[in-house]
């Protein structure tokens, strides 16, 4: 294993249309959303642990973070998806890891990215075994790693994204277990999408699983029967609908139904800031918009633009003058890819 580096990436997701219908207290739902760059990416450099005083080296570089950990003895107290994960997968035990997690997503965007770590740590570990995990097994392990290991609140929709990629339409017949359609949108209205989409991030991260138990306490005692997670459900077939039909006006209408739903769910889910984006996207005849996610104090909008580019452009600048940022985002086709490096070969 001397000098063998493995590298994987996993994208993020947007325009989850039907979120909140893929956890467990909906207990069955449907989710369209779409995976997107920018990713998630895992470089890890194995060397002999005869080499080294520190079995594992973690290097969160979005947080400026670097420590050792022993995986014999982890303790949840900097990054603890991360840590989670390295607990839980098995790796040779004459080894020492040097990892580095990297994204251009800001953490916190409501874009799956805590997800798209976890996927890629695992993908990148797994490399390191004898055994290869599926797709789909990658995506339940890291949703149980997030839910069972550390105790937090998340639908199923993020991982299955990433691992997957593409343009999804994910169906839960009875949580956690969902059937994934990749969807196959012709080239033509697959560029017109990705033209037309504009991601904003309002420059503050929310907390997706806090968010979660606010939901819950004010849904009741039978939140599957909720008629708000009902609408959500046949918000996610109509959007997969629409888009398969090129119908952008109506996936656009979509969109702002499903904002709606979502404050209704509960109050706090679209805040000022998300106003004041809609607001503006809706000055410049935007079709659509999405927030992104659980929704809360922070996180980021998509907004699905009319076609006019030079209107799309003008409207980025006013979002900017606003002191919002603008996310460059490419759709991904792929989801989870996972390569190995030994000596500078590529195996």
């Amino acid at each position: 294993m001397k000098n063998t580096v493995i590298n994987a990436v996993a994208p993020t997701r947007i325009c989850d249309v039907g979120g909140w219908t893929d956890t467990h207290f909906a207990k069955f739902g449907a989710v369209f959303n779409i995976a997107v760059y920018p990713y998630v990416e895992v470089q890890i450099h194995s060397i002999p642990l005869s080499e080294t005083n520190s079995r594992v080296v973690i290097n969160a570089e979005n947080f400026g973070d670097s420590y050792s950990l022993n995986p014999l003895h982890v303790i949840y107290d900097k990054h603890p998806l991360i840590e989670a994960a390295i607990k839980t997968m098995n790796f040779p035990e004459d080894i020492a890891l040097k990892i580095n997690i990297f994204s251009y997503a800001p953490p916190g965007a409501s874009m799956g990215t805590s997800a798209a770590v976890s996927v890629a740590l695992i993908g990148a570990l797994d490399a390191l075994t004898s055994g290869r995990l599926t797709p789909h097994e990658v995506a339940s392990l890291a949703h149980l790693i997030e839910t069972n290991e550390l105790g937090l609140e998340c639908g199923i929709q993020d991982q299955l994204a990433s691992v997957y990629g593409g343009i999804n339409f994910i169906e839960i017949d009875k949580f956690p277990h969902a059937n994934v359609s990749n969807l196959k949108i012709p080239d033509n209205i697959w560029w017109e999408l990705e033209q037309r989409l504009l991601l904003t991030y309002i420059g503050k991260p929310h907390q997706s699983s806090e968010i979660h138990k606010m939901v819950i306490a004010d849904l009741g005692s039978e939140p599957r029967n909720d008629p708000r997670l009902e609408q959500l459900r046949k918000l996610a077939y109509q959007s997969k609908d629409a888009l398969l039909d090129g119908d952008f006006a109506t996936l656009g209408k979509l969109f702002n139904e499903n904002i709606r739903v979502q404050k209704n769910l509960h109050k706090n889910l679209i805040c000022d800031s998300f106003k004041e984006i809609i607001d503006l996207a809706d000055d410049f005849d935007a079709l659509g918009c999405k927030v992104n996610g659980a929704g809360g104090d922070g996180g980021s909008v998509a907004i699905l633009t009319n076609g006019d580019m030079r209107k799309k452009r003008e409207m980025q600048e006013a979002l900017l003058k606003q002191g919002f940022q603008i996310l460059p985002i490419y759709l991904s086709r792929r989801g989870l890819r996972v390569w190995k490096t030994v000596s500078n070969k590529i195996l």
